[in-house]
C-alpha cells in the first residue's frame, strides 16, 4: 500500500511540477492587427442583469478601438427586471452602434446561452464576434489584442479571466480559476486544445458560420466548448492567450450554491475531454483521499511533509500566473485554499452523484 502511495503523488508531483515548469514557456511572435483596422462585434447575452450590465457596458465605452467601428449588441433572454434600461443609460452618447435584441424565440436546437448568441450572431453585421458576459469588465486592450491573433486561418481566440472581490471567498473564487487557467494554458500550448471561455472569446464569421452556428449545434449548457469543438473539427486554428492585455475580471459566485451549480455546468464540458485528460484531471483531484489513506498507512508527519511539499509547488505556479498577467500572487490564501478545495470537491462530488438538476440563471438543467 505504501508503495502504491508513493508511486500516486509521485505522478501528482510530476504532473504538477512539469505544468508549472512550462507554464510561459512557450512564446509566440509578436502579432500585428489588421491594416486598416475592420469592423467588429461585442456579443452580450443578458438575463435578469439589472446589477451586473452597467460595471460591463461602462468596461466597453473604455476599450481602446475607434467606436465608429464596433457595434454592440446586447441579448435580453426574457428579463424580468430592468436589465435593457439599464443597459440602455449606460450606453446613452455611445459613439458606436448599440442595440438591445430581444430574444423571444428558439432558433433551430439553441436553447439558453446558446439561443442569444445564436440570434445575436444573426444580427451582427461585421466579420468578428467578441463574445463576453454581463458580469465581466474587460480591459482597454481587449479587442485590439484578441484581433491582432486572429489571423488567417484562426478561427477562435480565448481570453483570460480572474474574479475579483473584496471578500475572501471572492479571492479564493479568483486563485482557483486562475491557477486553473494557468494549467489550461500548459496543455493548449502542447498542442492539445482543451476549451474555450465564452466569456472571454473572439470567434470569426467564418469559423461560426461553418459550423451552421449554435441553432445547428448540439444544445449543451457549456456552449463556448461545443462550439469550440465544432470549429476546430472544421478545421480552423485556434489561440489561447494567457496576457494582461486581454485579462478581463468577473463578477465571483456570492454563496456556495452558487459556485456549485457554476462548476456543476462546467462538469458537462470536463466529461467530453480526451479520455487522457480526464485521467489526468483525477489523478490530479485524488490528491486529498490520497493523503488520507496516507495518514492510515505512514501517521500524520508524512501527510504533513506531502501536504507542505503541494503548498511550495501550488505556490510557485500561482506566483508564475498572477505575474505573468502583472497582478501580486495571493500566497498568503494557500492554506485557507486548501480547505475551499476539499470543500468544494466534497460538495461537488456529492452534487453529481445525487440525481438532482442544477439551476444556472433561473433556468433548470439536468
Amino acid at each position: 500500500m505504501l508503495i502504491f502511495l508513493a508511486l500516486c503523488f509521485l505522478g501528482w508531483f510530476g504532473l504538477l511540477l512539469t505544468a508549472t515548469v512550462l507554464f510561459g514557456r512557450r512564446e509566440r511572435p509578436a502579432s500585428s492587427l489588421p491594416n486598416p483596422l475592420p469592423r467588429v462585434s461585442i456579443l452580450i447575452a443578458a438575463r435578469n442583469e439589472e446589477a451586473a450590465i452597467g460595471r460591463c457596458l461602462a468596461a466597453i465605452r473604455r476599450v481602446q478601438y475607434p467606436p465608429e467601428l464596433v457595434e454592440v449588441l446586447l441579448g435580453d433572454d426574457g428579463s424580468t427586471d430592468n436589465t435593457a434600461a439599464v443597459a440602455a443609460a449606460a450606453m446613452q452618447g455611445y459613439g458606436g452602434v448599440f442595440r438591445v435584441v430581444p430574444i423571444t424565440q428558439p432558433l433551430g436546437r439553441a436553447r439558453g446561452k446558446a439561443n442569444v448568441l445564436a440570434h445575436l450572431a444573426r444580427a451582427a453585421t461585421t466579420g468578428y464576434f467578441c463574445i463576453t458576459d454581463a458580469d465581466i469588465a474587460v480591459p482597454p486592450t481587449w479587442l485590439r489584442a484578441l484581433l491582432a491573433e486572429a489571423q488567417s486561418g484562426i478561427g477562435s481566440v480565448t481570453g483570460l479571466t480572474l474574479v475579483t472581490g473584496p471578500r475572501l471567498f471572492h479571492r479564493l473564487q479568483g486563485l482557483d480559476w486562475l491557477l486553473s487557467l494557468g494549467l489550461v494554458q500548459v496543455v493548449t500550448d502542447l498542442g492539445r486544445p482543451v476549451t474555450a471561455m465564452g466569456n472571454n472569446m473572439l470567434v470569426t464569421r467564418a469559423a461560426y458560420e461553418a459550423t451552421g452556428g449554435y441553432e445547428a449545434l448540439p444544445f449543451s449548457v457549456t456552449e463556448d466548448f461545443e462550439l469550440f469543438k465544432a470549429i476546430l473539427h472544421r478545421g480552423f486554428g485556434y489561440r489561447n492567450l494567457f496576457r494582461p492585455e486581454v485579462l478581463a475580471e468577473s463578477l465571483p459566485m456570492y454563496t456556495w450554491g452558487e459556485l456549485l451549480h457554476q462548476r456543476r455546468r462546467w462538469l458537462h464540458g470536463v466529461e467530453q475531454l480526451p479520455w487522457w485528460l480526464q485521467v489526468c484531471l483525477a489523478l490530479y483531484g485524488s490528491f486529498y483521499p490520497l493523503l488520507l489513506a496516507l495518514g492510515v498507512v505512514a501517521g500524520w508527519p508524512a501527510v504533513l511533509g506531502v501536504w507542505a511539499a503541494k503548498l511550495a509547488v501550488q505556490g510557485w505556479l500561482a506566483t508564475k500566473c498572477f505575474r505573468q498577467v502583472g497582478r501580486r500572487p495571493p500566497l498568503e490564501l494557500l492554506p485557507l485554499f486548501e480547505l475551499y478545495t476539499m470543500m468544494l470537491t466534497v460538495g461537488l462530488g456529492l452534487f453529481r452523484l445525487l440525481p438532482l438538476g442544477f439551476e444556472w440563471k433561473g433556468r433548470q438543467y439536468r
